[in-house]
């Protein structure tokens, strides 16, 4: 496991996969056109480990094998660069991601001969440098000039709507019991849409349509919430950031787990016990992260269990045995696109969006038959009569986390990322919608409704990834549908979901600067709220009974610099650097109830670090969430008081939820620490019911 960093240097959403991404492109090149013998020196490879162990291992394992960023030995990146020279001239400019150049020249050409080494590069006499750079090449000869192909079952460049350019590996499965009791995973439409009343089961990844994330149950409730312990771990033996949360149908539990030496797992479990019922194991093709190898759950209906790739597979699975249905491609992982939320499904379809925000590409979301993968519909997210010329083909806007569907007007709602490049604005001139937005799209068509956008030509990086909730509001008597979203500018947005009009944002719930929409300078300007919020992807809680929101927020007061960033396909374009201020600068999290009647904080529970991972409310007058110290805490949903906690030992980073099983609450949270905050990495989930 990793030390806990309360501070780390690190870009929003990037974390440490800094230099790591760095040593991915070096891996790229480099690796595959190895210089002859005398490329570098024995010293000039052990100072490069150095620096790789200091910068890089987190991401990549201590042997190269890769972790959150891909393996670095052998060819997985080859033929991307044709010269060592272009290789470094990337490096130099465009990394490390928060902090680009930032590192000495000695330590770029340091850690590119530590790779060749460890790709079977022989030492030699002659020190890698600036002026032999462009004679780095697999046969030591002179470096190939001209268009390189694409290698071999990669996803080629060009239009990422093309969703059969890939043949991904098939997932492996493994079966090691029967159902509990036989129980039924059939989930279906009845079902789904009547989740929000079911108290036994969790079938959606909000629990609902309306990403409420309440629970009716209170068998566990304020009276006797200390009386919670744990009944089981269920390991996945996947360490690494872990963002996932379960669902639960009829007794039986589904997981999906990081990705770690480029695999991800699905499993299923009795939520009783833990005991192990089928695991099925996806090995990825090439992707490329900016946030960690994270998945954050699956969708379970018509008897399959549905989950996206970070290299944009979208698979369906059989819920009672695991094995694979079927697998299509979603978008083109070799542009910078990548697939990390919980699917939802409604009427047939499986709804996804994208992340990848960092590269130049356009975010989406699309619907596709459950039953077949054929998709149905797709809408980009980048509006071209907002963006300068065409710049909106590479506008970012990504969609993070999961939709909510309102089921009266059949409306898709959603959040959105931030446009590209972050902070540089200047090829994108104009309003940039739909970035940082609420939109709602017409369920069954894709065709835009209307959009509340939070930001306008956002250069802060304070975009919209928590996700929507819904919810109804009351003023002057009257009773409006809306919609939330907590954003990580610090107010939480409500509109009517009937037109996407305002009806009013809340007090802020972090701290914030007089100059937070200052224009950062290639000098660098120090404001709040950070760059990760505000309000991260952390899906916040709602409660009909005390009609708060609950939210996880956290004050990181961070350096925004800017610096030139020009476009290439297929490459991270960042066009900013966000840098916490050290050693002395604020950091800490809070978790805020905040009334959707007022748009007052009605009480604010503070903690030590950021928090980033979700909420919990339930009928008990119970909310839950967790921290990067590993604390999983209960609080009063009334008054914020603490009224319990428990020490997972690793990052408590992802959403809880909560079922019932044969009479009996049960509290379930993964517990595996986070990749941007630093946080200490775990494999479990944590089972609770209370104790007699």
């Amino acid at each position: 496991m990793h030390p806990v960093n309360p501070s780390p240097s690190f870009r929003s959403r990037f974390g440490l996969y800094v230099l790591p991404v760095v040593v991915a492109l070096l891996a790229a090149g480099a690796a595959s056109r190895a210089a002859g013998q005398g490329s570098y020196t024995a010293a000039q490879a052990k100072s490069g480990a150095a620096v790789y162990s200091a910068h890089c291992s987190q991401c990549h394992g201590v042997n190269m094998e890769g972790q959150s960023g891909p393996t670095l030995v052998g060819a997985t990146f080859t033929r991307k660069y044709p010269s060592g020279t272009a290789l470094y001239n990337f490096i130099s400019t465009q990394m490390p991601a928060d902090k680009p150049g930032s590192l000495s020249q000695q330590n770029y050409l340091d850690v590119t001969a530590y790779v060749l080494s460890r790709n079977g590069v022989a030492a030699g006499d002659v020190a890698l440098g600036r002026d032999n750079l462009a004679q780095v090449t697999s046969t030591g000869g002179k470096a190939p000039t001209g268009k390189v192909k694409n290698a071999p079952n990669r996803p080629a460049p060009g239009n990422a709507n093309n969703n059969e350019i890939v043949r991904a590996t098939a997932p492996t499965n493994k079966v090691y019991a029967g159902l509990p009791g036989g129980a039924n995973v059939n989930v279906s439409d009845a079902m789904m849409r009547g989740a929000a009343s079911d108290q036994s089961n969790w079938i959606l990844s909000g629990r609902s349509y309306d990403n409420a994330r309440y629970s009716p149950l209170k068998q566990v409730d304020a009276s006797n919430v200390g009386r919670l312990m744990p009944v089981a771990l269920v390991q996945t033996g996947m360490t690494a950031s872990f963002e996932t949360t379960p669902v639960v149908v009829n007794g039986v539990m589904y997981i999906s787990s990081p990705v770690v030496d480029n695999k991800m797992k699905v499993m299923a479990v009795d939520a009783t016990n833990g005991r192990p019922i089928w695991d099925s194991t996806y090995t990825l093709g090439s992707y490329q992260i900016c946030c960690g190898p994270v998945n954050r759950g699956v969708a379970v209906a018509y008897g399959m269990v549905y989950f996206v790739t970070l290299d944009d597979q979208l698979i369906a699975l059989d819920a009672a045995t695991g094995k694979t249905r079927w697998q299509k491609t979603v978008a083109n992982a070799s542009l910078g696109y990548s697939e990390t939320l919980a699917p939802t499904v409604y009427d047939g379809m499986v709804i996804i969006g994208s992340a990848g925000g960092e590269w130049p590409i356009a975010g989406f979301v699309a619907a596709y038959d459950a039953r077949s993968g054929a998709q149905k519909w797709r809408w980009t997210s980048t509006d071209p009569s907002t963006y300068g010329g065409d710049s909106w083909k590479r506008g970012g806007a990504m969609v993070w986390t999961t939709p909510a569907i309102d089921t009266a007007t059949n409306s898709v709602i959603f959040a959105t990322g931030n446009p590209n490049p972050d902070l540089n604005g200047s090829s994108r001139k104009g309003d940039n919608r739909w970035s940082d937005s609420i939109v709602a799209l017409d369920v069954h068509t894709g065709k835009f409704k209307w959009g509340y956008q939070e930001i306008k030509h956002d250069v802060w990086d304070y975009d919209a990834v928590s996700p929507v909730v819904l919810f109804d509001v009351h003023a002057n008597g009257k009773t409006i549908p809306a919609a939330g979203e907590a954003g990580k500018v610090g107010w939480f947005f409500i509109v009517d979901r009937r037109n996407g009009k305002l009806i009013r944002k809340s007090q802020p719930y972090v701290l914030m600067s007089k100059n937070m929409f200052s224009q950062p300078t290639a000098k660098g300007v120090v404001m709040l709220p950070g760059a990760n919020g505000g309000a991260e992807w952390s899906p916040p809680a709602y409660s009909p009974d005390t009609h708060n929101v609950y939210v996880l927020g956290m004050d990181q007061l961070m350096n925004f610099q800017v610096h030139p960033s020009g476009y290439q396909a297929g490459r991270i374009r960042l066009g900013s650097a966000f840098t916490n201020v050290a050693p002395h600068g604020l950091q800490d999290g809070r978790f805020v109830a905040i009334n959707v009647d007022t748009g007052k904080v009605a009480w604010t529970y503070k903690t030590p670090q950021p928090l980033i991972g979700g909420a919990l409310a339930t009928a008990g007058n119970l909310v839950f969430f967790g921290e990067g110290n590993g604390w999983f805490d209960a609080l009063d949903a009334t008054s914020g008081k603490r009224l319990w906690r428990y020490n997972l030992g690793a990052g408590v980073n992802a959403p809880p939820m909560t079922y019932e099983v044969n009479g009996t609450q049960y509290v379930a949270v993964a517990a595996g620490g986070n990749f941007q905050l630093g946080y200490p990495y775990g494999d479990a989930v944590a089972i609770f019911k209370l104790a007699r």
